[in-house]
């Protein structure tokens, strides 16, 4: 019998599972990452691309606390665009098209060179605990490994079960096993299990395809990297197609409804609401004539393209049906027929806001098995998860995002305080504070936090100062500098829609102006210094925005005063007079740790918080 011990252990070799154990290692835990398949680490097992809306958020602010993603990405993108560019910063995101088998390549590389950090692949079955403490894991083979901490990141594997039309078996995704025995060992430690489930599109032979039929979509000429350390010029090297459902197509699934496993009953899982299969769009939008999709290369060594936009679950001879009605895609072939995945997933209001169980201690929840969608929300938490395990073996401060500071922070704070009663996934309207939290400042926001907890080296902390400081400089300059009318300036202001000015006027006060940009004013800014264009887009955008964002952190400070005052651990609000029934059951339920936290829960309303706070300021909650 094998026995090793360490000081994390991280159960999942996915997006959440990768970030951990990474993040785990760099704070100085001797750490193990098991996975089902070595070959796998990382895996796109669904649509091969990084970021998106608010989702690109989420990966520049992994990279701003040290962590991988965004470094994979940069280092593996086929084709990178800058999404939202015609709307204000908080929404713009980047999003970049991946080579899935490159990606996994990558992040196999960086887990297997990292320090602190072994990769071991095996099928954990059984979580040991003892005395509502965790003590590690057991191996398929029946190999015990012992750590006071372990992660929980098993994506969609847990007691997965994969289905397409008629048919269905317990699987994984990519062709492997479903993890069963860990997600009974998991009930049996007291922790309640649900039910949701994910789709993937079908995948189809580049050869097979017209693209003269479909609108080629291409990437951005100036690329922007997800990671603050990438260097040098970064290129596309693919296009991607745009093409639509029509008519012919919606008649093909409503024709098929009956053999569609969401509509016949077969699936018992809850889907995400805001990634709907084809079937499930062609239903709840019956009034519109077409829907978009995205045809996408999954590599360069590969002729498999992903349809995005089609997930299903339909039987594979009408998923055949549907691709040959559509512009482009008459004669495709297909390589892998779309699937449903239905897998298991745990409550994260049993989750503190550190990711560790309120139940069993030392065990920690990332990913899919919290409840969210998404590779970028696996990521976040699984930094978080692993983060937070090795820094309580030191007695270390935890790393706790808070809503004002980053998206990770809303994610976290979304699940641990409301849950989910579906796969959550991220979007910049769950943000109170989307202009502070822009993609572009991810750094400023977070990078300082990452390098207090041990996650940031002292070198990306050196350049990150630096960068700020030409940030400062460059405002302060602004600020003070004055240019005199001239007949440049005045053509500058007529063609961006301006009346001229007749006086001398400060740069700042130019580029306060929505239709006048930092670039537009080079001709006229003969002292301007040589920076970096994240380093002068930063100081356009906070002069730009100067109000918006001062308003915003106004509301934050209001926000802190609630999260200030502390709530006791093990308060049972059943007893307070003054609250209603439903508040005085949420709250007894969730137990929040503050104010801010209570105000947050689903029917707890502003009166209830006014009750608490009488009770707080008089000191009766003990």
């Amino acid at each position: 019998m094998t026995e090793a011990r360490y000081d994390v252990i991280v159960v999942g070799g996915g997006h959440a599972g990768c970030e951990a154990a990474a993040a785990a290692a760099r704070v100085g835990a001797k750490t193990l990452l098991f996975s089902m398949s070595l070959d796998f680490l990382a895996s796109m097992s669904c649509n091969p691309n990084i970021g998106g809306s608010a989702k690109g958020h989420l990966v520049r602010e992994i990279d701003a606390l040290g962590g991988v993603m965004g470094k994979a990405a940069d280092a593996t993108f086929l084709q990178s665009r800058l999404l939202n560019t015609g709307k204000g910063p908080a929404v713009h995101a980047l999003r970049a098209q991946t080579d899935k088998w490159s990606y996994m390549r990558e992040m196999k590389r960086r887990m297997e060179e990292m320090e602190n950090l072994d990769v071991r692949q095996a099928e954990i079955v059984e979580i040991l605990a003892e005395d509502g403490k965790v003590q590690g894991v057991k191996t398929h083979l029946g190999a015990s490994f012992y750590a006071p901490a372990v992660v929980i990141a098993t994506g969609t594997y847990l007691n997965g079960k994969i289905i397409t039309g008629e048919h269905s078996h317990k699987g994984g995704p990519d062709g492997m096993f479903p993890s069963t025995l860990l997600a009974e060992s998991i009930e049996k430690l007291g922790i309640p299990l649900r039910r949701f489930k994910t789709g993937t599109p079908p995948r189809i032979s580049r050869r097979s395809l017209d693209f003269t039929k479909m609108e080629p979509q291409y990437g951005d000429d100036e690329i922007t990297p997800f990671s603050y350390d990438t260097e040098g010029k970064l290129e596309n090297q693919v296009a991607c197609y745009l093409t639509y459902t029509n008519e012919k197509t919606h008649e093909i699934i409503r024709a098929n409804l009956h053999r569609a496993p969401m509509f016949s009953g077969v699936i018992e899982g809850v889907g995400a609401r805001y990634c709907p299969s084809i079937e499930d769009k062609v239903v709840r939008f019956a009034e519109r004539e077409r829907h978009q999709l995205f045809i996408e290369p999954m590599g360069l060594d590969t002729e498999e393209m992903y349809v995005s936009g089609l997930s299903t679950s339909l039987p594979e001879d009408v998923q055949e049906e549907v691709l040959h009605s559509i512009a482009g895609l008459e004669n495709a072939v297909i390589m892998r027929a779309g699937y449903a995945i239905e897998y298991d997933c745990c409550d994260p209001l049993y989750l503190e806001a550190t990711l560790e169980s309120k139940h069993i201690r030392g065990l920690y929840g990332a990913g899919q098995f919290n409840g969210t969608s998404g590779y970028e929300e696996a990521a976040a938490q699984g930094l978080v998860a692993g983060a937070n395990a090795a820094l309580k073996l030191f007695g270390k401060e935890p790393l706790i995002i808070g809503r004002d500071e980053g998206y990770v922070g809303v994610l976290i704070d979304d699940l641990v305080t409301k849950g989910t009663n579906e796969p959550y996934r991220m979007m910049t309207s769950r943000s109170e504070y989307r202009l502070l939290l822009r993609q572009d400042n991810a750094d400023a926001r977070l990078t300082p936090k990452g390098y207090r907890a041990g996650l940031v080296s002292e070198e990306r902390y050196t350049r990150f100062l630096e960068k700020q400081k030409q940030i400062e400089a460059e405002i302060y300059r602004l600020e003070k500098h004055s240019v005199p009318p001239s007949e440049t300036l005045s053509r500058i202001m007529t063609e961006a829609g301006c009346e001229p000015v007749k006086t001398g006027i400060r740069l700042a006060d130019l580029i306060r102006r929505p239709q006048i940009s930092y670039a537009a004013l080079s001709p006229v800014d003969t002292d301007r210094p040589t920076l970096r264009k994240e380093v002068w887009m930063e100081a356009e955008t906070r002069i730009k925005y100067e109000g918006y964002i001062k308003r915003q952190k106004q509301a934050v400070q209001q926000f802190r005063k609630l999260e200030d005052k502390k709530l006791p651990d093990g308060l049972d609000y059943m007893k307070l007079d003054g609250l209603c029934t439903e508040a005085r059951q949420k709250l007894t339920r969730h137990q929040p740790k503050n104010l801010g936290q209570a105000s947050r829960i689903s029917g707890v309303s502003p009166a209830d918080i006014s009750v608490l706070l009488v009770y707080l300021e008089k000191g009766k909650l003990q």
